[in-house]
Parts: C-alpha cells; structure tokens; sequence
C-alpha cells in the first residue's frame, strides 16, 4: 500500500479501521484478495512477481484467520535505491506465516532492514499495532487515535495524508461503517498545490502526480483500495475494490471471519 489510513479505538464499535490504496506499475503482475491456496488462513491480494522458490508471494496488505494484521509502504527516496534489493512484501508475508510476537519479529525485521528499499512497515493484530521504518530509529507502538501513512514516516503530513485524515476521521465515526462512502473518498484525483508538494527527488511533474490520494498516470497509479474493520468481537469484514486500468471501472470483494 502507499496511502494508508489506520483508526485505532477511535470507535465504538470497532477496535479497528483501515483503509488504504495500493499504488503500483500497472505492468506488474497481481492477483486480487483471496484467500491463498498454499496458506489458506491468509486474507490478502499477491504479488505475482515477488515469488519464493517454494510459491509464497509478497504482499501490501493481508490478514490470518488467527486476527494477524500486517501492511508495509514504501519510503520514497529514489536516489538510493538497490537494485538487488529483497522484495518489501516479504516483509508483510513473514510476520502472517510466523508465530512471533509483533515486537520479536519487528526486532528481527530490524537486523537486516538495510537490505531492503526504502519500507514502513506496520504487523500485530487488532489489540496491537506496531510499526518500523529502515528511515529511523526503533519499533513504535501505534497509539490510540487516527493515523496516515504514505511514502514517509508515519504521520508526516504531506498533503495527500491530511486530506486523508480529514475525509476518514468523519466517516470512520458514523455509526454505521459504510465500506462505499469510505471507498469513494480513498479515489480523490485532486492533485497538492506546488506550495504543498513534499521534495523527494522526483522533480516537479512527478510530484504533482503523485500528490493525489488516488493517482492516475500512464504507467503507475492506484490500483485497488482496499478497508478492514474489526469489532470488539474480533469479526473481520474486508473489503477490496480493484480498478480497471484503461477504464478505471471497478469490481468490488467483501470477505469476513471472526479470528479466533
């Protein structure tokens, strides 16, 4: 995912809400969530093209019927990337197939985070979130309230994030947790003023492009957006809608459980 959107106890009906675009190149190949043959008690999309010897793919965003959650971004810094660099969904596939804690894990993930490109990296379940980043220092604990993440650190306030946090935090307080009004509002086209624009190296141009909450562009874009809420009962609904990319018409997916 580049754009994510996390509430955290901030309802009081769900003890968590997540909603998020997937950005990616439209040449590169995925499959939409289902549930994976070769781990079948895993929720999420795959990339098609981060396969392991043994079939286990990446992934942006999935969850485990045991109430494992797990979500990484990139961080942008074109300027150093590596060529030869493990793929980042990995990252999100090895927390859901293991049975460390979040921390432990995270810790690990730590050891070797400079292997990897640029991630933000977010894995632990509903009760608890924790979060790393290969841009600074140690495991954060994700608080309580609502939190916007796209290609830099947790929280920075690039433009798209507090649009974001502004169209999220009124809809994630309704009552009724409507998966379409939340969807319509991640697909926001309306680019950042120039005054705005983070630099991250990319030029102007590129960065006016990817400004938006939801990006259209010749060859990369928002491919699906995607929301999980879970209840205080540990019932998952998730909800994925993936574009068309020559038309931008969408098929939309609904999956729950209640984790055990």
């Amino acid at each position: 995912m580049c754009l994510i959107f996390l509430a955290v106890n901030q309802h009081p009906n769900y003890k968590l809400i997540v909603a998020a675009n997937r950005d990616e190149f439209y040449a590169r190949h995925t499959e939409s969530a289902s549930y994976w043959k070769n781990h079948p008690d895993i929720l999420g999309g795959r990339d098609l093209e981060a396969v392991k010897p043994n079939g286990t793919c990446g992934t942006w965003m999935a969850v485990k019927l045991n109430g494992r959650i797990a979500m990484v971004t990139n961080y942008r810094d074109l300027k150093n990337l590596k060529a030869q660099a493990p793929s980042r969904g990995h990252l999100v596939t090895n927390f859901l197939l293991s049975n460390e804690s979040p921390q432990s894990y995270l810790q690990r993930v730590e050891t070797e985070a400079d292997q990897y490109n640029g991630f933000n990296l977010i894995v632990g379940n509903a009760n608890e979130l924790f979060y790393l980043s290969n841009y600074k220092n140690g495991i954060e604990k994700i608080s309580n309230g609502l939190h916007g993440l796209s290609n830099a650190l947790l929280d920075t306030a690039w433009p798209k994030v507090l649009i974001g946090k502004e169209k999220t935090k009124t809809l994630f307080r309704e009552q009724t947790i409507d998966p379409q009004k939340i969807l319509d509002a991640l697909h926001d086209e309306h680019p950042a003023p120039d005054d705005q624009l983070p630099d991250t190296g990319v030029g102007l141009e590129r960065e006016r492009m990817l400004s938006s909450m939801f990006i259209k562009s010749p060859n990369y874009g928002s491919r699906c957006s995607t929301l999980v809420t879970v209840n205080h009962d540990n019932h998952f609904q998730f909800v994925e809608r993936v574009y068309d990319l020559k038309t931008f018409q969408y098929t939309q997916q609904s999956f729950e459980f209640t984790a055990k």
